[in-house]
């Protein structure tokens, strides 16, 4: 274990720079996702653009899905350290692959290069956070949800950063792929300080118990599994938007909607510092009552919001609602089932990637129904003028927004039911 406070503050700060990457990472993808659709998707096939670049985006998903879903398990056999070492060669590598692929022929086989380069991030991505996240659950026992909430506000960190980068890369008129070498740095900068420090290990190899004992906590606790399946709404309603957001919202408000991506996460990055306080006041279950509530209002809003203005005012009440999910949803795991150990937040992650897996191609889809519908057919599409494809863009922009405001609403129920139980019991 550790056994100094200034080891224990290093590899916090080793968590803290490896979210801070796959934050960065997702404003880079959400940055580079127009670029994508127009000088590739588009020509491969206009009709379905939106959904294809949706597929290529949850391959990230997937990636990120299947590195907690196995990656969880064996962080207790391989090491955070090695965990973390992978991480940061997805970033890498997935990184050069999306600059190999802006080279090439407009054709499958470019489309197959930018999957597999987003999915190697998307691996990178999960990698973090099956190391991360259980490695601070051991550093701070005694306060896991206020802990996992700040390690998370590196998060919305790294999306200010990457989001204000591809900002001033566009003004700035330089190559939209400098975006990928933005990307390379924090990961180059992470390989190194993992490679320098010693790792603990994790909560339930220190209290020794067995994979079986393990697995067996997480079978026989019904309650765990409601929780798991209220993370693929929570998720989708935190990811899929903000993955979405520079695509819809720049169509909707006539504003480049990265910005209103970079707002939302300085505000979530200030927020997740008081999780704590909150969570002390109101438990951490009636923290996602209140989170899902805002979540779901605020994604209406943003449909509607036809000005920056009314645009940034939605935003706040959806990045309000959305700020403490994933973090609180990992924190309520995390002290009510410890010895489900890394696993039990591993299955946690892995339902919150495969939702927007399903969620992001969806929102393409309706995306891509939406614009036809309003051009009359998908077959007049390509001899629309550009002041009507415009607002055929701007039409199905909104119809995917609103297409995801529902989701967190469904699990308030849930959590209300949780909430008022927990609190006769007290």
């Amino acid at each position: 274990m550790i056994d100094t406070v200034m080891d224990r503050k290093r590899l916090y700060y080793v968590g803290n720079l490896s979210i801070f990457m796959i934050g960065l990472g997702f404003a880079v993808r959400a940055n580079i996702a127009s670029n994508l659709q127009g000088e590739i998707y588009d020509k491969i096939d206009l009709v379905n653009s939106a959904a294809l670049l949706g597929e290529a985006l949850g391959a990230t998903f997937t990636g990120f899905a299947l590195t907690l879903l196995f990656g969880s398990a064996l962080v207790d056999l391989i090491g955070m350290k090695r965990m973390l070492m992978l991480s940061a060669l997805g970033y890498v590598a997935g990184a050069v692959g999306l600059l190999a692929a802006t080279t090439m022929p407009v054709d499958s086989t470019v489309e197959t290069v930018v999957w597999v380069s987003l999915l190697l991030t998307g691996l990178g991505w999960g990698a973090v956070e099956a190391a991360s996240n259980p490695m601070v659950a051991a550093l701070y026992p005694e306060e896991k949800t206020h802990r996992l909430n700040i390690l998370h506000a590196w998060w919305p960190a790294g999306i200010v950063v990457g989001g204000l980068m591809g900002v001033a890369i566009t003004r700035i008129g330089w190559p939209w792929e400098l975006n990928m070498v933005v990307l390379m740095l924090p990961a180059l900068a992470l390989a190194w300080m993992v490679a320098t420090s010693t790792f603990p290990v994790t909560e339930r190899v220190a209290a020794g118990v067995s994979y079986g004992q393990m697995f067996a906590e997480l079978l026989k606790r019904p309650l765990f599994w409601v929780f798991w399946v209220c993370m693929y709404l929570t998720a989708a309603s935190e990811l899929a938007p903000g993955q979405w957001v520079n695509i819809s919202l720049s169509n909707i408000v006539g504003m480049q909607g990265i910005l209103l991506l970079v707002y939302v996460s300085a505000l979530m990055f200030v927020m997740r510092h008081f999780a704590g306080p909150i969570v002390a006041r109101i438990s951490s279950v009636g923290l996602m009552f209140v989170s899902c509530l805002a979540a779901g209002i605020g994604l209406y809003l943003l449909s509607l919001a036809n000005s920056p203005p009314l645009a940034f005012a939605a935003a706040t009440v959806w990045g309000i609602g959305v700020c403490y999910m994933w973090p609180t949803m990992l924190g309520i795991v995390a002290e009510r089932f410890p010895r489900g150990g890394a696993m039990a937040m591993g299955l946690m992650g892995f339902a919150g990637g495969m939702s927007i897996q399903f969620v992001l191609p969806q929102m393409g889809a309706i995306f891509d129904a939406a614009k036809a519908q309003k051009a009359g057919g998908a077959d007049k599409l390509a001899n629309l003028s550009p002041e009507a494809m415009q607002e055929a863009v701007r039409f199905a922009s909104v119809e995917s927004f609103q297409s995801v405001a529902y989701l967190p609403l469904l699990v308030l129920p849930v959590f209300g039911i949780i909430w008022l139980a927990d609190r006769k019991e007290r």
